[in-house]
């Protein structure tokens, strides 16, 4: 007897609207869609999407904000038989060009409110490229729908591909990440597990949906019947009025958004009504920014994975007897990376020759993994693929230490190591320092080249409510922690330049510290 059903995460939007089929499952402004309506509309848009001559394996570009058309495709692309490429939207016009290229698709959607950059990318793609508009006076995704025939692709192979995730691209062009439906299923329901959701969970929608399709909270807060609240902007106001107003339980975002959303004049009204779990990854976050969201009353859990990983492919799995101890301790604590997810296999660190390195939380190494959460490979680019796992595990770029709990801590990117004379310098380490001090908001550093040391610590700084507070003093707080070498030789103020998901830019700053030490 065979019982076996390959793994899908559109399968939760099925089990969803029948389990949940009167409950609300999308909230986006003033629309909004009951589970069962939700799954109707998927396999309409899917119907819609084979009768314009979508076939198998095709892919589909999807341009637009955290809105219910992105959250959508999430399921309707696959329903008919496509994979999904979620674009970017701060990216370039040229970038973005590039990407529908190398990918080739062959239709885009995209929102109205995105009708120029939707435009200048079909004149910049060679092939013909179908355009779908969604929203605004001439809404075809609408039309389309109401007079489609519902159509759902059976998945043969849980290992087909599901999407293609294009990194920033910081140094050089995009590349194509593959994901497969069972990796997506699973990583799914991991981060439904570590984020406790159910069915009465409000999920915000801080974290960009193109990013890791979401961290693939866009199929695990269906898995368990939650509401989707789209948010088209993640201003620290509008935040804070759906956190008061709207009963979010549940929001996910990098810690450059945390910090502006918790610092904002709106934070001083008080904690939330209601306990928020927030999820924050991206880069690590500082013991001071774990304080501060105690203070607030929201309950933080920190995730690290990379594009590669389908999102979080590592939890900081909290203990009991760990909040028994004073609030510095504890963020200290949360502060680490952590272990595998449930889904995930046990995370190594590995020197130069792949050997494990001593769990003695001082010897650094790379940070390896593998398993379901881990992609397919890169699209189209075997040799990347190739030099990304060497020997089947997955090479992050992350330099960690494996402490002797088990539990791994990130010191820095290997491109963002700084050897100043002879001695390493971790940004993460001087980065974490400078968000202590009261009127710092956040902070970044990179090297920048010197003729005597080599390269020199530069840091880059934005103040909280534009407060003053002179370089020498930062240097001078830096200094009463850290060895002296460690200290930045020069403070620069102003806001930060941020990837899509919120993460600086440090690529951009390496090039405006090496022109501040140009002669």
């Amino acid at each position: 007897m065979i019982s076996f059903e390959p793994l899908t995460p559109t399968a939760f939007l099925w089990r969803s609207a029948r389990v949940f089929g009167d409950r609300v499952a999308v909230i986006d402004a003033e629309t909004r869609y009951t589970y069962a309506q939700f799954l109707e509309r998927a396999l309409k848009l899917a119907g819609a999407l084979r009768a314009s001559g979508v076939k198998p394996g095709d892919r589909i570009g999807v341009l637009a904000g955290n809105t219910h058309i992105m959250l959508l495709a999430h399921y309707a692309v696959p329903f008919a038989g496509g994979v999904l490429v979620a674009l970017n939207t701060r990216a370039t016009a040229s970038d973005l060009a590039y990407i529908l290229g190398h990918a080739g698709c062959t239709v885009l959607i995209y929102d109205h409110e995105l009708a120029a950059a939707g435009a200048e990318c079909a004149r910049q793609v060679a092939t013909g490229l179908k355009m779908l508009r969604a929203g605004g006076a001439d809404d075809e995704i609408e039309a389309k729908i109401a007079g489609a025939t519902p159509y759902s692709a059976q998945v043969t192979d849980e290992r087909q591909l599901l999407a293609i995730n294009y990194t920033s691209g910081t140094t050089g062009h995009p590349k194509g990440v593959m994901y497969h439906h069972r990796g997506a299923y699973l990583q799914a329901l991991a981060m439904a597990l570590h984020m406790q959701l159910d069915g009465d969970s409000h999920y915000l929608w801080t974290l960009p949906m193109f990013h890791c399709n979401g961290w693939t909270f866009t199929w695990g807060v269906t898995a368990v019947g939650g509401v989707h609240h789209c948010l088209r902007s993640p201003a620290p106001a509008v935040i804070w009025g759906h956190i008061r107003e709207s009963g979010i339980t549940h929001l996910c975002a990098a810690p450059t958004v945390l910090a502006m959303t918790i610092w904002d004049a709106e934070a001083g009204r008080g904690k939330p009504p209601r306990p928020v779990h927030v999820a924050t990854g991206g880069a690590p976050p500082s013991p001071a920014l774990l304080e501060r969201l105690a203070e607030l009353g929201m309950d933080v859990t920190h995730l690290y994975g990379l594009t590669e990983t389908f999102g979080p492919a590592v939890v900081c799995e909290w203990r009991s007897d760990w909040s028994k101890l004073g609030s510095a301790a504890r963020a200290m604590l949360k502060a680490r990376q952590g272990v595998g997810n449930v889904i995930s296999q046990q995370i190594r660190v590995v020197d130069t020759d792949g050997r494990d390195v001593p769990s003695d939380a001082a010897a650094i190494g790379e940070i390896a993994l593998r398993g379901n959460n881990v992609m397919l490979g890169y699209y189209r680019d075997t040799m990347a693929t190739e030099a990304a796992c060497p020997d089947g595990w997955f090479r992050t770029g992350d330099l960690g230490v494996m402490h002797p709990d088990g539990y791994i801590e990130i010191k820095d990117r290997a491109k963002d190591i700084i050897i100043s004379g002879g001695e390493n310098i971790s940004s993460v380490e001087v980065e974490r320092v400078l968000a202590t001090h009261p009127l710092i908001l956040e902070a970044a550093v990179v090297a920048a080249p010197d003729e005597k040391w080599g390269e020199i610590p530069v840091a880059f700084v934005t103040t909280k409510d534009a407060a003053v507070v002179s370089e020498q003093e930062l240097i001078e707080h830096v200094r009463a922690v850290l060895a002296r070498f460690k200290a930045p030789k020069r403070v620069i103020f102003g806001p930060l330049p941020k990837t899509a998901t919120g993460k600086p830019q440090k690529n951009v700053l390496r090039r405006i510290a090496r022109s501040l030490s140009a002669p």
